[in-house]
């Protein structure tokens, strides 16, 4: 077809290894349609493009293309070798300092404890005690308690959690967060399938200053990514220079 052939060798890579025969006619009489359908496509828009700049210009558009990912191959490597992952907690308090006005939160956020119990659990009054406990032997038992017999449970209250996520697992009914976040500490709610158990540890609203132990990861990556262009800049310079030292090149203009 317009002296475009499809080669049998080709059908390997089409069909997955272990595809049934009828399987394989079927996945094979697709892909050949679709490209049949393209290849005439492709023959048409070649016969109505009559105009040499449109072949000039998709030629320039390819060979940018090109440029571009061998420029961007070599800077993967450059960076794959050469870039310092190592972020101390020092350079990201330091970051979030000199930072602060671009960590603004855009939601509300919270420090929780949280755990779904059966109804009439022998224990709920046992756990009710010790979810709202600060001492250390009872947040162990509360622990043992939440591993052997919770529906769910999340007891890392010193991480920073969205409430919005929290609102994902407990069904709790407010149309104003920010308010119910200030006028809540201990929340037990119950429905069909089971009862839910909310302590509150600490919360954030949003537009306040974004706390630094939320940010972290944020500022790491942040941190990072400033390195990353930082060193490609660095090398753009030098073989920028060298290439200027050794006369590699003369700008002329006519």
């Amino acid at each position: 077809m317009y002296d475009k052939e499809f080669y049998k060798e080709n059908i390997n890579n089409i069909i997955p290894k272990g595809t049934s025969a009828k399987d394989s006619v079927n996945i094979l009489k697709s892909y050949l349609n679709n490209w049949v359908r393209q290849e005439l496509i492709l023959h048409r828009a070649e016969s109505n493009i009559s105009d040499n700049s449109v072949y000039d210009e998709i030629d320039k558009q390819l060979e940018d293309y090109k440029s571009s990912l061998i420029t961007y191959a070599y800077e993967r490597e450059l960076v794959r070798q050469k870039l310092d992952t190592i972020v101390t907690d020092k350079e990201i308090e330091k970051y979030y300092n000199e930072n602060q006005d671009n960590f603004t939160l855009k939601d509300n956020i919270i420090r929780v404890l949280y755990l779904k119990l059966r109804k009439k659990d022998s224990k709920f009054d046992l756990v009710k005690s010790w979810y709202k406990s600060e001492n250390g032997a009872d947040r162990a038992l509360l622990e043992k308690y939440c591993k052997q017999s919770a529906l769910n449970y999340f007891l890392d209250d010193n991480t920073w959690l969205l409430f919005d996520d929290l609102l994902k697992e407990i069904p709790i009914k407010t149309y104003d967060k920010e308010q119910f976040l200030k006028n809540n500490r201990y929340i037990e709610i119950q429905d069909s399938t089971g009862v839910y158990l909310v302590n509150i540890k600490g919360f954030k609203i949003k537009d306040s200053l974004s706390p630094l132990s939320f940010e972290k990861d944020n500022i790491k990556s942040m941190i990072l990514n400033k390195r990353k262009l930082e060193l490609i800049g660095q090398m753009e310079d030098n073989t920028y220079q060298e290439a200027l030292k050794n006369n590699d090149f003369e700008i002329l203009i006519k």
